[in-house]
């Protein structure tokens, strides 16, 4: 039971897209896009508790989407967007995709204003 858990753990922290994939750590990766911030700060922005941020941040970390810095006893993050290349990169695929799907939907709208247009 207890090898479960740790294996449910580690497939949370393995990679970008795991990590992402809980909605609570994308509202602080949105928060740390507009510089960087303390953990209480993040608390406070989130109305989420200290304990739920931390561990969030803690996995955020291990994936290396955030960084910490000591100043004083505080802890500041940032963001480290270069680590979100492996989304960005598969997510390119299929904007083409989409661009492709859209400019037939164009092409067939253009179509059918054609088609009631009087003659």
């Amino acid at each position: 039971m207890e090898y479960i858990r740790w294996v449910a753990r580690a497939a949370t922290t393995s990679d970008v897209f795991n990590a992402i994939a809980e909605a609570h750590r994308r509202d602080i990766l949105d928060a740390l896009s507009t510089g960087e911030l303390a953990v209480g700060a993040i608390v406070n922005d989130l109305s989420l508790s200290q304990p739920q941020v931390s561990k969030h941040l803690r996995v955020l970390s291990e994936v290396g989407l955030v960084r910490c810095r000591a100043e004083g006893r505080r802890r500041l993050y940032r963001l480290e967007p270069a680590q979100l290349r492996p989304l960005r990169e598969w997510l390119a695929k299929y904007e083409q995709a989409w661009n492709d799907r859209m400019d037939r939907m164009d092409d067939y709208l253009k179509e059918l204003q054609r088609q009631g247009e009087p003659q």
